[in-house]
Protein backbone atom coordinates (compact mmCIF):
# COMPACT_ATOMS: atom_id res chain seq x y z
CA UNK A 1 0.00 0.00 0.00
CA UNK A 2 1.50 3.34 -0.96
CA UNK A 3 2.38 5.86 1.75
CA UNK A 4 1.97 3.36 4.59
CA UNK A 5 4.77 1.68 6.48
CA UNK A 6 4.14 -1.50 8.45
CA UNK A 7 4.58 0.30 11.78
CA UNK A 8 2.28 3.25 10.97
CA UNK A 9 -0.92 3.50 12.96
CA UNK A 10 -4.08 2.64 11.05
CA UNK A 11 -6.75 5.30 10.67
CA UNK A 12 -10.14 4.62 12.25
CA UNK A 13 -12.00 6.00 9.23
CA UNK A 14 -11.44 3.50 6.37
CA UNK A 15 -13.61 0.45 6.91
CA UNK A 16 -16.33 -1.61 5.28
CA UNK A 17 -19.06 -3.91 6.53
CA UNK A 18 -20.01 -7.22 4.96
CA UNK A 19 -22.90 -9.34 6.18
CA UNK A 20 -23.70 -12.41 4.11
CA UNK A 21 -26.81 -11.89 2.06
CA UNK A 22 -27.63 -8.57 3.73
CA UNK A 23 -25.22 -5.76 2.91
CA UNK A 24 -21.77 -4.98 1.66
CA UNK A 25 -20.19 -1.57 1.63
CA UNK A 26 -19.14 1.45 3.60
CA UNK A 27 -20.79 2.46 6.85
CA UNK A 28 -20.13 5.55 8.95
CA UNK A 29 -19.72 3.96 12.40
CA UNK A 30 -19.02 0.57 14.00
CA UNK A 31 -18.59 -0.09 17.71
CA UNK A 32 -18.70 -3.11 19.98
CA UNK A 33 -16.06 -5.29 18.37
CA UNK A 34 -15.31 -6.68 21.80
CA UNK A 35 -14.52 -10.25 22.81
CA UNK A 36 -14.11 -11.05 26.48
CA UNK A 37 -13.64 -13.95 28.87
CA UNK A 38 -15.41 -13.96 32.22
CA UNK A 39 -13.25 -14.24 35.31
CA UNK A 40 -14.31 -16.94 37.77
CA UNK A 41 -12.95 -16.38 41.28
CA UNK A 42 -12.65 -19.28 43.73
CA UNK A 43 -11.02 -20.22 47.00
CA UNK A 44 -9.87 -23.71 47.99
CA UNK A 45 -10.19 -24.90 51.57
CA UNK A 46 -7.96 -22.96 53.94
CA UNK A 47 -6.14 -21.15 51.10
CA UNK A 48 -6.31 -17.43 51.95
CA UNK A 49 -5.74 -16.40 48.36
CA UNK A 50 -8.64 -15.99 45.97
CA UNK A 51 -7.73 -17.58 42.64
CA UNK A 52 -8.98 -16.48 39.24
CA UNK A 53 -9.70 -18.78 36.33
CA UNK A 54 -11.05 -18.13 32.85
CA UNK A 55 -14.78 -18.63 32.54
CA UNK A 56 -17.16 -18.34 29.60
CA UNK A 57 -16.34 -16.36 26.49
CA UNK A 58 -18.72 -13.69 25.23
CA UNK A 59 -18.92 -10.83 22.76
CA UNK A 60 -20.57 -7.44 22.98
CA UNK A 61 -23.27 -6.47 20.52
CA UNK A 62 -22.01 -4.65 17.44
CA UNK A 63 -23.52 -1.24 16.70
CA UNK A 64 -23.52 -0.12 13.06
CA UNK A 65 -24.56 3.27 11.69
CA UNK A 66 -24.83 4.33 8.10
CA UNK A 67 -26.47 7.04 6.07
CA UNK A 68 -30.12 6.21 5.50
CA UNK A 69 -30.70 5.35 1.84
CA UNK A 70 -34.20 3.82 1.78
CA UNK A 71 -32.77 0.38 0.96
CA UNK A 72 -34.38 -2.12 3.32
CA UNK A 73 -31.52 -4.62 3.66
CA UNK A 74 -30.76 -3.94 7.34
CA UNK A 75 -34.35 -3.13 8.32
CA UNK A 76 -35.62 -6.17 6.41
CA UNK A 77 -33.21 -8.43 8.29
CA UNK A 78 -34.41 -6.98 11.60
CA UNK A 79 -38.06 -7.21 10.53
CA UNK A 80 -37.69 -10.97 10.05
CA UNK A 81 -36.48 -11.29 13.66
CA UNK A 82 -39.49 -9.30 14.84
CA UNK A 83 -41.68 -11.77 12.93
CA UNK A 84 -40.01 -14.68 14.76
CA UNK A 85 -37.74 -15.80 11.91
CA UNK A 86 -34.20 -15.33 13.22
CA UNK A 87 -31.69 -15.55 10.38
CA UNK A 88 -28.20 -15.89 11.83
CA UNK A 89 -25.47 -14.60 9.56
CA UNK A 90 -21.72 -14.29 9.43
CA UNK A 91 -20.05 -11.02 8.56
CA UNK A 92 -16.90 -8.98 8.63
CA UNK A 93 -15.69 -5.53 9.50
CA UNK A 94 -12.86 -4.84 7.07
CA UNK A 95 -10.15 -2.32 7.92
CA UNK A 96 -8.90 -0.69 4.71
CA UNK A 97 -5.92 1.42 3.79
CA UNK A 98 -5.80 4.76 2.02
CA UNK A 99 -6.06 3.03 -1.35
CA UNK A 100 -9.08 0.94 -0.15
CA UNK A 101 -7.05 -2.28 -0.04
CA UNK A 102 -7.76 -4.63 2.84
CA UNK A 103 -5.37 -4.40 5.80
CA UNK A 104 -7.19 -6.77 8.13
CA UNK A 105 -10.65 -8.03 8.94
CA UNK A 106 -12.65 -9.00 11.98
CA UNK A 107 -15.13 -11.79 11.31
CA UNK A 108 -18.23 -12.30 13.42
CA UNK A 109 -20.51 -15.34 13.52
CA UNK A 110 -24.06 -16.34 14.47
CA UNK A 111 -25.13 -12.70 14.17
CA UNK A 112 -28.72 -11.45 14.23
CA UNK A 113 -30.17 -7.96 14.64
CA UNK A 114 -31.73 -7.17 18.01
CA UNK A 115 -32.46 -3.45 17.49
CA UNK A 116 -32.97 -1.09 14.55
CA UNK A 117 -33.50 2.67 14.72
CA UNK A 118 -33.67 5.72 12.53
CA UNK A 119 -31.65 8.35 14.34
CA UNK A 120 -32.68 11.91 15.09
CA UNK A 121 -34.90 13.82 12.69
CA UNK A 122 -34.31 17.54 13.20
CA UNK A 123 -35.53 20.28 10.87
CA UNK A 124 -32.76 22.60 12.10
CA UNK A 125 -29.96 20.12 11.36
CA UNK A 126 -28.28 19.75 7.98
CA UNK A 127 -26.43 16.49 8.66
CA UNK A 128 -27.16 13.14 7.03
CA UNK A 129 -30.02 11.02 8.34
CA UNK A 130 -28.57 7.86 9.90
CA UNK A 131 -29.98 4.42 10.53
CA UNK A 132 -28.54 2.27 13.30
CA UNK A 133 -28.69 -1.46 13.84
CA UNK A 134 -27.52 -3.43 16.86
CA UNK A 135 -26.31 -6.94 16.07
CA UNK A 136 -25.98 -9.71 18.65
CA UNK A 137 -22.99 -11.95 17.89
CA UNK A 138 -21.64 -15.13 19.45
CA UNK A 139 -18.02 -15.04 18.29
CA UNK A 140 -15.52 -12.53 16.90
CA UNK A 141 -12.20 -13.50 15.32
CA UNK A 142 -9.40 -11.53 13.74
CA UNK A 143 -8.67 -13.02 10.34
Amino acid sequence: MPNRRSFDHIGAFNFLLEIEGVTQGPVSYVSGLTARTDVVSFKDGSDTTVRNRPGRNRCDNIIVRRGYNNVDDLYGWYDKVRDGKVERKAGSVIIAGDDASEITRFNFYEAWPCRWSLLTLDGEDSSTLLEEIEIAVERIEKA
